[in-house]
Parts: structure tokens; sequence; C-alpha cells
């Protein structure tokens, strides 16, 4: 039932310690302000670390060879591994069952790139036409590398979208254009897009092409794969962190390298990576939780003393109340109506502005490991009503002492 009497009562001691319940007030909204603005920044570097996995593959695994830094079996350290395509047929086959994708990769150098008269300073690589799918690229128009040029070592070019538009821009249809690479045409057939612009400045060129033009024999610089999806993230970790080991076994096995050798054969798997940091946001996520309750605890404590200076200065009205019949359980609510007033105002004061915040902000905030960062909206009305419970326990206990004071003992109170 509404009480207007008792209502008034609260609005008048508000009225009367302005500045008290406003800094009561300013602890509790800073305690959920704080919380939800942490929340979100922990939210917003799982959105970052998310997508800077997103530009390949998610169960993406990579190979680069090394130099031995012990030496093995009669083998002096220092020996630089060089990777082979026997190494990547082999893998391939070894383990066959358990790669979604896979591809060689050579890093065409010493060339020269041209375009007419124009020269192009961009990457040349040989991939496979599975490199597509494990590198996340999106084909903007045209196609990427097939099988049948792999097979006939066709002259085909595909150029990432950063390309076309500083090169191509003036023409109206650059697909089948030719490109020269040291002096041999290569037929544009596509153009791909990355998330980034610097993996846009590169041109692919069929593996089999770039070995047999380029003299680069047998030769490969590194070998990517992904792997099968699973049902959950657990089982996906797993599976690369198995997969990643039994590899560099066989290839350290292979090339002569010491088992307990880190420098001579790299593996790196990407969800091995995600597993890695997604731990690391956990715990920092729980830390940023720490805080926020640490901060609303304050908070809550501010109100508990409060509430105990206001049962303090009206102890003489609260003995006139009890010697006219007021009930202990009129007195308690009284004071929980006065505590849970203040605390519900302050957070939802609080929510509204952090949330506001986040909001116009969020959306513009994309620094290294950080994007987009932004709270789940029941979080954070959860932790309001948690709030107020809290600001109503902080004030039972001012509330039950208030209703223990015998009458003739307030009446005497100055």
């Amino acid at each position: 039932m509404f009480d207007i009497e008792r209502w008034q009562e609260i609005f008048d001691t508000i009225r009367k310690n302005k500045l008290r319940t406003f800094l009561t007030g300013l602890s509790v909204a800073s305690g959920i302000f704080i919380l939800v603005i942490l929340l979100g920044f922990g939210q917003g570097m799982q959105n970052g670390i998310s997508a800077e996995f997103e530009e390949d593959a998610s169960t993406s695994v990579w190979v680069w060879p090394g130099t031995t830094a012990k030496g093995y079996k009669g083998l002096n350290p220092g020996r630089r591994i060089q990777l082979r395509n026997e190494n990547y047929e082999h893998t391939a086959t070894l383990f066959g069952d358990d790669i979604e994708y896979k591809s060689p990769r050579i890093f065409v150098n010493n060339v020269s790139v041209n375009y007419g008269n124009e020269a192009l300073v961009y990457f040349v690589q040989g991939v496979s036409y599975q490199f597509q799918q494990i590198e996340n690229a999106t084909m903007s128009e045209g196609r990427f590398i097939n099988y049948n040029d792999e097979v006939g070592t066709a002259k085909v070019a595909v150029i990432g979208n950063k390309i076309k538009k500083d090169v191509f821009k003036d023409v109206e249809t650059p697909l089948g254009e030719f490109i020269d690479i040291s002096g041999i045409p290569f037929k544009i057939i596509g153009f791909f897009g990355e998330q980034e612009d610097r993996e846009e400045e590169r041109i692919y060129i069929p593996i089999t092409t770039a070995q047999k033009v380029f003299n680069g024999g047998d030769r490969v610089s590194n070998l990517a794969y992904t792997l099968p999806p699973v049902e959950n993230f657990d089982q996906a970790a797993a599976q690369a962190i198995q997969f990643k080991n039994e590899l560099q076994t066989y290839l350290k096995q292979v090339h002569t390298v010491a088992p307990e050798d880190t420098s001579g054969i790299f593996v790196w798997s990407a969800m091995e990576e995600a597993k890695r940091f997604y731990g690391l946001t956990g715990n920092i996520k729980f830390f940023f939780w720490f805080v926020g309750v640490c901060t609303i605890i304050a908070g809550v404590v501010g109100v508990s003393n409060i509430m105990l200076i206001v049962v303090k200065e009206r102890t003489r009205e609260i003995g006139v109340r009890k010697a006219l019949g007021a009930k202990p359980w009129s007195i308690v609510g009284m004071i929980l109506h006065e505590a849970i007033f203040v605390t519900t105002i302050s957070g939802f004061t609080g929510l509204i502005f952090s949330m506001g915040l986040l909001e116009l902000v969020g959306p513009h905030i994309e620094v290294d490991y950080i994007l987009n960062p932004s709270v789940n909206f029941r979080v954070a009305l959860s932790t309001v009503f948690v709030l107020i419970f809290a600001g109503a326990f902080a004030g039972f206990f001012p509330a039950w002492r208030a209703s223990r004071v015998q009458v003739i003992e307030a009446l005497r109170d100055e």
C-alpha cells in the first residue's frame, strides 16, 4: 500500500541533508559505473582477441623452418632448416584424417613485377589451391587458384583488393589483364579481400609455377593446415595441440633436430594461442569483477554508515514514535525505506551513465586487442538489483538498532 506520509518523510530527510545524501549516492553510483565500464572493457578485450584470430582460419596451424640451436647426432648447431615438397606430401599422407585444408607456400623473392610501364612493389607468393580457406580470403571478383592451375603450372595470378585499388583504379575491367613477373606474363583471374590492408598487398600464383618458373626447385617457405571443426572449443584446442606436437615431432625427426631444440622448427597453432589468450582474458575479467564488487561494497558500507548517523540524529523522534505506539517493524521499515530508495536511485543512475557511455564511445574504440567494449544489459541490470538487496541489507542493522531503542533513553537524547 502506497504510504504518502512515508515518502514525504524520506524527501524531507533528503532535503535537509542534501550534501550527505548526494555523496552517499555518488559512492554507490560510482561503484556500479566502474563495474559496468570494467566489464565492458573485459568484453572488448575478448572481442578484440576474437577479431585477431579471425584473420586466418581459427583452426589453422603454420610451420616455419628455423636455425638449429643445438648439435644433434653429430650435426653442428646453426644449421638452417629447409622445408621441401616431400615434407608437405608426407604430412598430408601421415595426418590425412586430421587435416581439413592444407597448402605449402613459397615466397618468390628477387623478382620484378610490372603492369605496363608501372613497377609494382608487392609480395609474390606461390600457394596451393586450398590456401584461400586457410587464409580466410574472400573473393571480391573472379576466382582463386584452382586444382587445374596448380597441376598445369598455369601462369595466373590472384591479386589483393588494395593492389587493385592502387594500381588498377583507372582500368574499367582489370580482370583478365596481364602483369609481368620478371618478364613473364601472368593473367589476373581474381581479386581477394582480407581484414587488414597489409594482407591485401600480395600476389598469389600457383606454387608449382613459382617453383618451376622462378627456380624454386622443391623448396617451400612454410606449410599451412586447418583442422576439421569439432563440437566445442576445448575439444578443438586439444585437437590442435595434439596435431601440433605430432607434426613438430615428425619434422624434427626428418630434419635431424634435437627434440628439445625450440628454434629449429616453429609450429604455431591459432587455436592453442586462442586458448591462451581467452584464459588470460578470463583472469582479467575476474579481476575486473573483483575491483568492481569491492567498489560497490565500499558504497554499500557508506550507505550503512549514513543510516547509522540518521538513526543517531533521529533517536528522539524514534522514541516519540514508539511512545505513541509505533511497532518495531514500522521503525525498521522507515529506515530501510530510505536506504533502499537512495541505493536504487544511485544504482540506476550509475547504470544509465555507464551503459550510455559504452553505447556512445564503445563502437569507436579499435585499439590493439580491444574492440567495441560492451556489456550484457541483463548482467548489468542484475548487478543493480544485487546492489539494491545489498543496500537493504546494509540498512537493516541501523534500522534494527533503531527499533531496539528504549523509549525513556530516546526521549532523554539531546
